[in-house]
């Protein structure tokens, strides 16, 4: 087999495959526009229908399902879809989202509401196109095209004057194959993550409803309640330190903590009321936010939107970690403010707690934690997916890398 370099040329989208071609969005099909189906008749029957909000909250690439159901009467006002067509969402509230398109690939009968612009290609691949028309290089173009500040719109002509990088359709149909594949694989990974979480949120049910011979005992004789503090942000020597200071809007993402964002200086503990925390030690928000955990890995201190909590030694903190997560109600209930809500920690102190002793604390603990632990593999590997895909999108659709 003789391996062939390909070669390049440079066009108004950048350098491409001298076999491909760039053409204008309006040379490659016909623009229409959708109709009606206002919010009120999205549930008006039951044939489907596609309104532009959803071309943000539930479409990526390609028409997968249908969220909206219209009657017989309020399809006679909207735009029939033909399969193949590419719909753009024709307004947003950026410009860098402005015209998010997605291919339908359906037979089925099924309708286009108002504000979605509707692409018919003449012969390139739909779902190609559902890829392409995402890319960098479109994206960059539709944002240049947007118009409008709190709402922002984009328009049929203005779309048909896009410029587009466009391979034969041999080649289109393979990477459109490749990158339908990679999506059928994240897609994959996301159903197991669900299936595993509530498999995960089942047995947090089961395991940790009281049984038999369990204790009724305030959260104050678990574990002590400690809060934090902010140095002064007008002193520089108080911050950049070596010390991990935690926010609330730095929790609730992933149970264990190692790294702050920002740090103070030991003269900045010396000089408010923060307090250095244990490693084993649980961060709760207890303000604004209330109730998101994370247990410390590092010694660390927080600022007062915390009441953290050091669990006892006759206690199982990743018990109590798990136990916490279930009392967010609770938290809020007890909660007060104007401003907004927050929590003391007396009030902290003083909500019950069922708990069974440290033994079958522990073995609950574990059997959760390795729960998460294999929640955590697969989502590291939706990460490394996603990754993997974007780094293809770029190198299929500009012909850095050739599948024919």
């Amino acid at each position: 087999m003789e391996l062939v370099e390909t070669k390049y040329k440079e066009t108004e989208v950048g350098l491409i495959p001298e076999d491909w071609e760039v053409k204008e969005l309006g040379e490659i099909g016909a623009f229409s526009k959708g109709k009606g189906i206002n919010k009120s008749d999205s549930n008006s029957g039951n044939i489907p229908a596609i309104r532009y909000g959803e071309l943000y909250t539930h479409h990526n690439y390609i028409i997968k399902s249908f969220h909206s159901f219209i009657s017989k009467n309020v399809s006679k006002q909207s735009k029939l879809l033909k399969k193949g067509d590419l719909l753009f969402a024709g307004s947003g509230e950026t410009k860098e989202e402005i015209g998010k398109c997605a291919a339908f690939i359906f037979n089925d009968e099924v309708y286009a509401g108002g504000d979605v612009i509707i692409l018919s290609p003449q012969k390139d691949s739909s779902i190609f196109l559902g890829y392409a028309l995402n890319s960098k290089i479109v994206n960059f173009q539709k944002a240049s095209k947007g118009q409008g500040d709190a709402v922002v719109h984009i328009y049929p002509k203005t779309l048909s004057e896009i410029k587009l990088p466009l391979p034969p359709l041999p080649e289109q149909k393979a990477i459109a194959e490749a990158l339908s594949d990679t999506d059928a694989w994240i897609e994959s990974l996301e159903k197991l993550i669900a299936k595993k979480r509530l498999i995960k949120q089942g047995a947090m049910q089961q395991l940790l409803t009281p049984k038999e011979g369990w204790e009724v005992k305030k959260l104050g004789a678990v574990a002590t309640v400690i809060g934090g503090g902010t140095p002064s942000t007008s002193i520089s020597e108080y911050w950049n330190g070596s010390i991990e200071w935690f926010t609330p809007t730095e929790i609730g993402y992933s149970k264990y903590l190692f790294s702050s964002k920002r740090k103070i200086s030991i003269s900045g503990l010396n000089n408010s009321s923060a307090i250095i925390l244990p490693i084993g030690a649980i961060l709760m928000t207890s303000r604004a936010v209330i109730g998101d955990l994370g247990i410390l890995k590092i010694k660390a201190c927080t600022n007062q939107g915390f009441q953290s909590l050091l669990v006892s030694p006759e206690n199982d903190n990743e018990f109590i970690y798990y136990l916490m997560s279930t009392k967010k109600s609770t938290l809020l209930q007890n909660a007060s403010g104007s401003t907004f809500l927050e929590i003391s920690p007396t009030k902290v102190k003083s909500i019950e707690v069922v708990i069974p002793n440290k033994k079958e604390q522990t073995r609950i603990a574990s059997i959760l934690s390795n729960m998460d632990s294999e929640i955590e593999v697969l989502e590291k590997k939706l990460v490394k997916a996603q990754q993997i895909k974007r780094g293809m999108m770029q190198a299929l659709l500009t012909g850095k890398v050739r599948l024919v």
